[in-house]
C-alpha cells in the first residue's frame, strides 16, 4: 500500500487518534520489510492469540470504565475533602479512606506513615549503618499502594510537591525515584491526615506550611 493511502487508511480506523499519521505509516512500512512471513499454521495461531488478547483487553477496559464510574458514585455521598487535592481523583480517595478507616483511629499522622510502611528498615552492626536499606514490608500494602500512586500524581499537579520529590532525588545515587516517591508519599500522608481529621479542604497555602 503507498504510504499516503496507508496513513489515510490509519487516520480512519484510528478514529484521527494519532498525531502524525505519515510517521506511523512510514515505521508500519519499515517493519513490514524487515519481516519475514509467517508459515500458515503459525499463522493462524497467532493471530487465533492476538484476536483473543484483544478481546480480553477490551473487557478488562470496559469493566475497569464501570469499576471507575460505581466508585465515582460512591465517593460523591460520602463527606471527604481528599478530591480537593490536584491529582486525586475518586479512585486514589476511596481507596485511601476505605484503607484508613476513621481518621480518629490514629493518634496523629505518624501512626497512619507506620501503618502504611512508609518506612525503611536500619541496617546496623556495631559502629556501621548501611545506607543502602530496603523499604518496610510490614504495614498495609494496600494503603502504600494508594499513597505512593497518589503521590505519584500529586506531583505533577503541585509545585511543592515536585519540588520536594526532585530534591529527594538528588541525594542518593541509587534508587532516586523509588525512594523520592515514598518520602513524597510520607510528605502527602501529612496533608491527607490534616484534611480528614479537620474535615478542611485543600489550599495551596496550607500545602506550603504542612
Amino acid at each position: 500500500m503507498p504510504l499516503d493511502e496507508l496513513a489515510a487508511f490509519l487516520q480512519e480506523h484510528g478514529k484521527n487518534r494519532f498525531s502524525d499519521p505519515d510517521k506511523v505509516a512510514t515505521s508500519i512500512q519499515r517493519a513490514v520489510r524487515s519481516s519475514y512471513r509467517l508459515d500458515k499454521v503459525v499463522e493462524d495461531s497467532m493471530d487465533l492469540l492476538l484476536g483473543t488478547s484483544i478481546e480480553l483487553i477490551r473487557s478488562f477496559q470496559k469493566q475497569i470504565k464501570e469499576i471507575d464510574k460505581a466508585i465515582t458514585r460512591l465517593m460523591t455521598g460520602l463527606s471527604q475533602t481528599l478530591e480537593t487535592i490536584p491529582g486525586i481523583g475518586p479512585v486514589y480517595a476511596a481507596g485511601i479512606i476505605a484503607e484508613i478507616g476513621q481518621i480518629e483511629r490514629f493518634e496523629d499522622e505518624s501512626k497512619i506513615a507506620k501503618y502504611a510502611g512508609l518506612y525503611w528498615r536500619k541496617h546496623q552492626s556495631g559502629r556501621f549503618t548501611a545506607e543502602d536499606t530496603s523499604l518496610s514490608r510490614q504495614g498495609n500494602e494496600y494503603l502504600r499502594y494508594y499513597l505512593v500512586e497518589a503521590a505519584n500524581s500529586v506531583r505533577r499537579q503541585i509545585p511543592e510537591y515536585r519540588e520536594f520529590y526532585q530534591k529527594k532525588c538528588l541525594e542518593v545515587p541509587k534508587h532516586q525515584h523509588k525512594r523520592a516517591l515514598v518520602l513524597t508519599a510520607r510528605k502527602l500522608v501529612r496533608l491527607v491526615d490534616a484534611l480528614l481529621r479537620k474535615r478542611q479542604v485543600f489550599a495551596q497555602e496550607r500545602c506550603v506550611k504542612i
